[in-house]
């Protein structure tokens, strides 16, 4: 299931990042990005009061980050978000603890996940390791081990 953050509402949620931060919706889109590549999900995060010359979205990889200009807020830009998704917005989750953000994602049937419950999910899987496939290790062949061997030598031939 795709999800729709309110990004500015993640970002206080999230250890390590803060509001304060010039860069905390670059830090909080690098997240997003390592969860989409491990989970194979779509997101869209939208935050607010973007600076003039910033507005607009752009495409992070599989992360789709919309930049509300000044005077426009993220939650009014989800709620057009939701309403261009029409009959599809019950396939998306919503990730905002602001209830009046969850009242308008339920009243399209959209799924509702609060900012502090979505934390520990894109924690977890942001930071777990690519698990490495069986039998997936780089062997020499027989032909390299000799090659090896006629360029430094034998070791146990060694004086």
């Amino acid at each position: 299931m795709p999800y729709l953050i309110d990004g500015h509402n993640l970002i206080p949620k999230v250890p390590g990042l803060t509001l304060r931060n010039v860069d905390d919706e670059i830090a909080l889109i690098e997240l997003l990005q390592r969860f989409c590549q491990r989970t194979g999900k779509q997101v869209e995060v939208f935050f607010d009061n973007a600076p003039a010359g910033s507005v607009g979205k752009r495409k992070y990889g599989t992360v789709i980050a919309h930049f509300v200009r000044a005077g426009t807020t993220a939650d009014s830009a989800i709620r057009l978000r939701l309403l261009q998704l029409k009959g599809a917005a019950q396939n998306w989750t919503v990730i905002s603890s602001d209830r009046q953000v969850q009242a308008e994602a339920r009243g399209v049937r959209a799924q509702v996940t609060p900012s502090e419950g979505f934390v520990p999910e894109l924690l977890k899987t942001a930071s777990a390791a690519h698990p490495e496939k069986p039998g997936k290790e780089d062997k020499l062949s027989p032909a390299e081990v000799q090659e090896w061997l006629d360029l430094f030598g034998d070791a146990k031939n060694r004086k």
